[in-house]
């Protein structure tokens, strides 16, 4: 693509510009909780003065984290493109067009791990594109592409587990979406790759890498890295 690199350079000061002003509008709330608590203290002494004010700034603080995730969740939803399984050239629009819907998100993980797992994350990642089932119990901010990704009831993602719907190599981007099984288990730290397929029960161990396009059968136990199967569906090793 003809002045990618020009292109690349402009949206980077024009994307840190947008983050500030999307920090600045979630900060609103939290400033007019601060300055409320601020009126009722000041002149009531030192001490209660001090402990409104930081009572005040630490709600404030909360309240701009949520409302700035679900801000960029709200938003990175209503801009999400609608990106084809495949792969694509690094330069090209296709990239540039991913690479803003990943802004919402980069900007989120300021402040997305304060909330998972909760009711919150999980709407950040439903605002976000993901089809999330009920019950699903999501311990990490890693879940990147979530506008690519599926995950059934009762899924347990351990903290830091990763899914990536996308990934780099030999100069193309490959998009290819994810999907997880009812009651799945993603371990603590494993990392599943574009265009896995997680079946019902299966449980990916901690610290494994499931490669990209693998397909893990209901109920079996896959560990390792390269993620390969260590426990068969019937409780039995593999041969």
């Amino acid at each position: 693509m003809r002045g990618f690199h020009l292109i690349q350079n402009v949206l980077s000061v024009v994307v840190m510009l947008f983050i500030a002003v999307i920090w600045g509008i979630s900060a609103a709330p939290g400033y007019l909780i601060v300055m409320e608590i601020r009126s009722r203290v000041v002149g009531e002494g030192l001490l209660l003065e001090a402990v409104g004010t930081g009572v005040g700034l630490g709600l404030g603080y909360l309240c701009w984290g949520i409302c700035m995730v679900l801000l960029c969740g709200f938003l990175g939803g209503l801009s999400r493109p609608r990106l084809e399984e495949g792969r694509v050239p690094i330069e090209s629009f296709t990239t540039i067009r991913w690479a803003w819907s990943m802004i919402f998100h980069r900007s989120a993980l300021l402040f997305l791990w304060v909330i998972v797992p909760s009711f919150l994350g999980n709407t950040y990642y439903r605002l976000m594109g993901a089809k999330i089932g009920k019950g699903a119990q999501l311990n990490t901010d890693n879940i990147n592409d979530a506008g690519m990704v599926t995950l059934g009831a009762g899924v347990v993602m351990g903290g830091h587990a990763t899914i990536n719907a996308h990934l780099t190599e030999k100069g193309e981007l490959v998009l290819s979406p994810v999907r997880v099984g009812d009651n799945a288990l993603l371990g603590t730290g494993s990392i599943v790759q574009p265009g896995c397929v997680i079946g019902e029960g299966a449980v990916v161990a901690s610290r494994a890498v499931v490669p990209k396009w693998t397909n893990i059968p209901v109920g079996e136990v896959w560990g390792g890295v390269p993620a390969r199967c260590i426990r068969l569906a019937d409780g039995t090793k593999p041969e």
